[in-house]
């Protein structure tokens, strides 16, 4: 399996690791909103706090998996962290920003708002995560 997937990479290496990049931030999405449920499900309250973790664990979950399956860089691990919290982090306020004109300004549909938003922010994650976060060094 892996020698195919490595065939696939030379032949196809910028869309294969765009396409690995989506898979990660799927399971990034799964990984916040289970977090966010559970505690909205114990109570209502936690909704904050739950939403806060469910972030904090999907950007970790994301830094494992795009270090090591999507970028392959395992060097500067500490701040690849840091990186990888600040590109989610922007791009983020970016999606929200984004969910708020769509919505509040240009009267589009709360259901397909947030589908638009994903156009702009996950290509704009890969890219800054790409050439910022994992950037390889030149020697």
């Amino acid at each position: 399996m892996m020698k195919m997937i490595r065939k696939l990479e030379n032949k196809y290496g910028g869309l294969l690791q765009f396409v690995k990049f989506g898979l990660v931030g799927v399971s990034n999405t799964a990984i916040s909103y289970a977090v966010y449920y559970a505690a909205v499900f114990i109570d209502k309250k936690y909704y904050l706090p739950g939403y806060a973790l469910g972030f904090v664990l999907g950007v970790l979950n994301a830094y494992f998996w795009n270090s090591r399956f999507v970028f392959k860089k395992t060097d500067e691990k500490t701040k690849t962290v840091l990186k990888t919290f600040v590109c989610y982090g922007f791009t983020g306020a970016l999606s929200v920003s984004l969910l708020y004109l769509f919505v509040q300004w240009l009267h589009i549909s709360e259901y397909l708002a947030p589908v638009l938003t994903l156009l702009v922010t996950v290509p704009a994650n890969f890219f800054i995560n790409k050439y910022w976060a994992y950037k390889v060094k030149e020697h």
